[in-house]
């Protein structure tokens, strides 16, 4: 609701009090009944003319054409008001502003002045003005034309502003309301990209054990039960620590790996695993004591390697990994470096895995760094602020 429509009120109270005020003075004054009839009927014409089609013109939406059945309705009105009773001019104090609301500004311009002449033009028709009267009416109507336009101009321009405001608002109260659905959008694909990197990192990586685990379980079952019950235990083992990064990661929590253990002890463990899952003579080197560091700095460090070390178990068919982490320049350097197959790092692999790696490393300042070719193994390293 803008300005105008909240202070409308004021406009109806000045309609009701011009109204009534007009209405009495007409029928005070001196002057023939009939005549006094015939005013106070046109000044009652034009009230039921405001009420059942101004009003409504005046407070609805703007129209594309101009309510002239209304406005030849008014100016008939106030003529034969006017020419009844000169007193009867009094109403132009409501007239001369709904001239004004229903029509454009020339238009109302016009018929405004019109309208402030009809008294004038009353009189002298009546024969009852004098030489001396005239000299003073005719400067007075001239100011109260100079003033109507000016008041008339100024109620416009008031409207007009006050619509635009109200239109502004509109604008801007949509444009948050597409601003708030378009942070909750970017927000929602957010929490599934980080969800998806989660479970890429977590599940997805336990569960490829798993199943690795199981098929080597399979051929062994027979020939090598010793080498199977290892396998299951393995497997066994892989499920609950992938049941506990599940719960973690429902309840948003910091990752198994991390809340029972170091960051050295997280990553020495991964190594371990990867000797007895796939059989690859795998180290860590600690090549220095590592700082204190934010929790979201060793999440991404713990899952760097879990990614690296995920991807040497599946394609690199490597005999031997080296972990490296050391400090340097002020930046944890996270280093992985295998003598697999290796591949071409400009061929796109439509992979999660290393975007999401790259994307956990700008989210804290780090960055990542790949070395590989055909037959030449790789070196992947992920350093990140201290």
């Amino acid at each position: 609701m803008n300005a105008w429509e909240r202070f409308f009120w004021l406009w109806e109270v000045l309609f009701a009090i011009t109204f009534a005020a007009t209405t009495a003075l007409v029928l005070f004054e001196e002057g023939t009944t009939t005549d006094k009839t015939i005013a106070v009927l046109c000044i009652a014409g034009v009230g039921v003319a405001y009420l059942v089609r101004g009003r409504h013109l005046i407070k609805g939406p703007d129209y594309e054409y101009t309510p002239w059945l209304f406005v030849g309705i008014l100016m008939a009105l106030l003529t034969g008001a006017t020419f009844a009773s000169t007193t009867s001019s009094f109403i132009l104090f409501f007239a001369c502003p709904v001239l004004y609301m229903t029509l454009p500004t020339r238009t109302a311009s016009i018929l405004t002045t019109i309208a402030v002449l009809l008294g004038p033009v009353s009189s002298i028709a009546r024969g009852g003005l004098d030489q001396p009267a005239l000299r003073i009416l005719l400067p007075m109507t001239a100011i109260l034309i100079i003033f109507s336009l000016l008041a008339g101009r100024y109620t416009t321009g008031i409207i007009e502003q006050s619509k635009g405001r109200a239109a502004l608002i509109e604008q801007l109260e949509a444009s948050q309301a597409e601003v708030a659905r378009l942070s909750r959008e970017a927000g929602t694909a957010a929490e599934r990209e980080r969800m998806a990197r989660e479970i890429h990192d977590t599940l997805a990586q336990g569960f490829t054990s798993i199943v690795t685990l199981t098929q080597a379980i399979e051929s062994e079952m027979d020939t090598d039960p010793k080498a199977a019950r290892r396998h299951l235990e393995l497997a066994a083992r892989t499920a609950r620590e992938n049941l506990a990064e599940a719960r973690a990661m429902v309840a948003a929590e910091v990752p198994s790996a991390l809340a029972a253990a170091s960051l050295e002890e997280a990553l020495r463990r991964q190594v371990e695993r990867l000797t007895e899952e796939a059989g690859i003579d795998a180290e860590i080197q600690v090549e220095s004591p590592l700082p204190a560091l934010p929790m979201a700095t060793e999440v991404v460090l713990l899952r760097g390697a879990q990614e690296a070390l995920s991807n040497i178990r599946k394609h690199s068919r490597a005999t031997r990994v080296t972990l490296r982490l050391s400090v340097v320049d002020g930046r944890v350097r996270l280093g992985v470096t295998d003598d697999g197959t290796g591949f071409d790092p400009a061929e796109p692999s439509g992979g999660f895995g290393l975007r999401g790696m790259r994307t956990r490393a700008d989210q804290v300042g780090g960055r990542v760094r790949l070395e590989s070719g055909p037959g030449a193994g790789t070196t992947l390293e992920l350093e990140v602020p201290a």
